[in-house]
């Protein structure tokens, strides 16, 4: 296959996604010689960015992506101000308060947390144009995952790629993929998670259940979403009567 044709091919499959708009998000899409994909440009959140991915990787003939994917965001932050909140909003899970935390922007790395060496976890968040990179180590997946989640959720990431180790290494099963985003609901103040049901097969995410409002609904998907590891997820979610 040519990669003129590869790249007709990957733009149908992703113009066939629900979740991907490309009248609304254009993107450019190009194939090379050895099969690599390059996807590029900003969708609307991180279902479209993660279903674009993964569209494009089914198609026969891709044999990589390079994701080149940003969120789009509604009001622009700088990196200094996405910092601040995600401090923040790490400070306030009483969870994570025994891991060493340190950010970095500008190239400038400032130490914001010091567990000291009985500490459970040392994390180092990097915020470049938009996009938060998580390094370091802690102890359990769901300290991983919800690190990545309150990543996604400061205001003006376009990104977040969660490099974090968790030592000693832990098996990821479906069981620990329902914890963790039962978690995410739990914590999310938009949402009554009690009302709510997750299951989980083979890494995709089934929601049911009922909420409130239509923003309530694709919110809870968008923290399923936000969840390290998983493939899909299957929105259930009916609106309260």
């Amino acid at each position: 296959m040519t990669p003129q044709n590869l790249t007709q091919s990957v733009r149908a499959a992703l113009e066939a996604d629900g979740r991907v708009n490309l009248a609304r998000h254009p993107l450019r899409i190009e194939a090379t010689n050895d099969g690599a994909v390059v996807l590029e440009g900003d969708v609307s959140d991180v279902a479209a960015r993660k279903s674009a991915l993964s569209a494009a990787a089914r198609v026969p003939g891709v044999r990589g992506i390079v994701d080149r994917l940003r969120i789009a965001v509604v009001t622009p932050r700088g990196d200094a101000e996405i910092r601040d909140s995600l401090v923040k909003l790490i400070e306030q899970e009483s969870e994570l308060s025994n891991c060493t935390l340190r950010v970095c922007v500008e190239g400038r790395v400032e130490p914001v947390h010091d567990a000291g060496p009985e500490g459970s976890g040392e994390v180092e968040a990097e915020i470049k144009s938009g996009v938060i990179t998580l390094n370091g180590q802690v102890l359990s997946l769901t300290h991983k995952r919800m690190l990545g989640v309150l990543a996604w959720w400061a205001p003006g990431c376009r990104d977040v790629i969660n490099g974090i180790a968790v030592v000693p290494e832990e098996e990821d099963t479906d069981d620990e993929i329902v914890d963790a985003v039962r978690l995410a609901l739990e914590m999310d103040p938009m949402l009554k998670a009690e009302t709510i049901s997750v299951q989980c097969r083979d890494a995709v995410v089934t929601l049911e259940g009922d909420v409130r409002t239509e923003a309530g609904r694709h919110q809870a998907e968008l923290d399923a979403w936000y969840v390290f590891g998983i493939e899909r997820v299957v929105n259930g979610l009916r609106l309260r009567d």
